[in-house]
């Protein structure tokens, strides 16, 4: 069967909405995918306040903000279309929304991003809520990439994603694992803007920084970062939690961004050696890094001198997919619940079973 479909994300980095269009193919049960187009949809100055403010909303306001933001996506992906002529030649679409609020302590997890009102923009299937009925079953919810690594991205014994906040997959036995690791582009970004950059390009501030033992200490000293997986972080974890630890210092901004980048990559060591440590099937030793962190050249440079250590070879794939990844995987996300088969995996999440997610609106 061959599907097209466009994928949707907006993650917690606030950079844009990701837009893909690919062409999956299942053969006997096995996936291949193709990314046939795809665009980053830079959000007004208008959009990123009202995402942002969006956890201060009352009901009223964080319902309409939730309609509103729904047929801003249907109109993007009506742009999309017309730019790339692809009228007539999508099946359905699949939007992950912006998560706002994620609790999996009380069963909860709220995407802004309206179905019905992007159905009602497009005039096509549109599929959502991609993580309500694993936090249902006591999951995490998150993540929910590792389906997308497991049947589009075989042969790797780690999967690493550096978006607004950066999470990792791996094998135990014949199990997916996978969880939150800790705030990393959120934080590098938010940074970066305090020089008026919207990003810290390949990370040359950073790099032009020192070490501050004791803000990295304070940094590493959260208790998340001792919780045993299956775990996942709130967006707000970044700017709530960590943030103010960096605005309390009077550290320079190259300083700050430096430490952060040392935290970052001292987490992902941890969660590596943890996850060797638990896996005595280990093959390749080949590590996949995806999310606009594998741009951060500074970054991958520090993490390759603690990981190269442990034997750990570090694969950055091509452009498309390192920027498109998870928009690819709410595609095929998509897919399996129009195909009304798993897209969740409850060794990833802690669920009570593996789960068929997503609400379908039909215009």
């Amino acid at each position: 069967m061959v599907y097209h479909v466009i994928g949707l994300m907006s993650g917690s980095s606030l950079d844009g909405l990701d837009i893909v269009k690919v062409e999956l193919t299942e053969i006997g049960g096995q996936w291949t995918y193709e990314i046939q187009t795809a665009d980053c949809i830079p959000y007004s100055e208008e959009w990123i306040g009202k995402l942002k403010a969006a956890t201060s909303y009352n009901a009223l306001d964080y319902m309409k903000l939730h309609t509103a933001y729904g047929h801003y996506i249907g109109q993007q992906v009506n742009a999309f279309i017309a730019k790339h002529q692809l009228e007539h030649k999508v099946h359905f679409i699949a939007s992950h929304g912006h998560t706002v609020f994620h609790a999996p302590e009380a069963k909860m997890t709220a995407q802004l991003g309206d179905g019905a009102s992007i159905a009602a923009e497009t005039n096509l299937p549109v599929i959502t809520d991609l993580r309500s009925m694993d936090i249902a079953l006591g999951g995490q919810g998150a993540p929910i990439v590792p389906i997308g690594e497991k049947w589009l991205m075989p042969g790797y014994d780690f999967w690493l994603n550096l978006g607004g906040i950066a999470n990792i997959s791996s094998i135990i036995g014949k199990d997916y694992v996978a969880f939150d690791i800790c705030a990393a582009n959120r934080l590098l970004n938010t940074l970066a803007n305090a020089l008026g950059k919207d990003y810290d390009d390949g990370g040359q501030l950073a790099s032009g920084g020192i070490v501050d033992a004791g803000l990295l200490g304070r940094l590493n000293s959260d208790p998340y970062f001792s919780k045993p997986y299956p775990k996942s972080l709130d967006n707000s974890f970044g700017i709530e939690v960590m943030l103010p630890l960096l605005q309390g210092s009077s550290l320079s901004v190259q300083t700050k961004l430096r430490t952060v980048v040392q935290h970052i990559a001292e987490q992902i060591t941890a969660a590596v050696q943890m996850l060797i440590s638990n896996n005595a099937n280990q093959s390749t030793n080949k590590m996949l890094v995806t999310g606009g962190g594998a741009h951060n050249r500074f970054l991958l440079e520090v993490m390759d001198e603690m990981l190269s250590p442990l034997g750990i070879d570090i694969i950055v794939p091509d452009e498309m997919t390192i920027n498109y990844k998870e928009a690819l995987v709410m595609a095929l996300m998509g897919t399996l619940r129009w195909r009304e088969e798993v897209n969740v995996l409850h060794s990833v999440t802690g669920a009570s079973r593996d789960s068929i997610n997503g609400a379908l609106w039909l215009a």
